[in-house]
């Protein structure tokens, strides 16, 4: 019987996109994946599907999506798509953290710390 990823807005369509995107990661994505979400101790997937979407790593435990943007994100016109995307993903309880490639590369402790405790806040509720 196959799982159930409704409650996620899963969508199987973007499954082979999501796969090659896995193999071609960031250097950032790749920094975070490695060193940091892999052995979290909530459980994460990289390039998970959601909706129309594919996310850069997601939490269903803590019902959280975190997104590196790249420069292209702060083009007037990819900041109206991130905005609906953010709006689409949050229609079905999933709250985004969005940090930069920048941040990764300069301040990556900092980047996990923040990671860290907005999960540690959303746990205890």
């Amino acid at each position: 019987m196959a799982k159930d990823f409704k409650y996620t807005g899963y969508n199987e369509d973007l499954k082979n996109i999501s796969r090659t995107l896995r193999k071609g990661m960031t250097p950032q994505e790749k920094k975070l994946w490695y060193q940091f979400l892999k052995n979290y101790p909530v459980r994460f997937n990289r390039q998970r599907p959601i909706d129309k979407f594919v996310v850069d790593f997601y939490s269903s435990k803590a019902n959280l999506v975190i997104e590196l943007d790249g420069s292209q994100h702060y083009e007037e016109n990819k900041k109206r798509e991130d905005e609906e995307r953010t709006r689409i993903i949050n229609s079905y309880g999933i709250d985004i953290l969005r940090f930069s490639n920048h941040d990764i590369d300069t301040n990556f402790e900092g980047v996990c710390m923040q990671i860290d405790k907005i999960i540690s806040e959303k746990m205890k509720n």
